[in-house]
């Protein structure tokens, strides 16, 4: 069994109040219920930044790196008009 820890940073340019990031944070937690991993919001109280962290777990590694791989590509349709760095560890 292995447990992928991944984080994930996103620049916000067009959103300027904490309700605008929140708004895209709980669309990105929307998101990511359809994959079956625990979310939580990392944000600090600049507007123009979020941060989150998601767990899953997985069988193996090819099946980890999978998963990664269909929530890379949700990210990329869904939020494509943000910049975001996506970390993972797995253990």
């Amino acid at each position: 069994m292995i447990i992928c820890h991944c984080h994930i940073h996103m620049e916000l340019p067009y959103v300027s109040s904490l309700k605008g990031r929140r708004s895209v944070l709980n669309s990105l937690k929307e998101k990511l219920k359809a994959f079956n991993v625990s979310v939580l919001d990392l944000s600090g109280e600049y507007a123009k930044e979020a941060d989150a962290a998601f767990v899953f777990l997985s069988h193996d590694a090819k099946s980890t790196a999978q998963y990664k791989e269909s929530i890379e590509q949700m990210l990329e349709r869904n939020f494509s008009e943000y910049s975001y760095e996506l970390e993972c560890e797995m253990l």
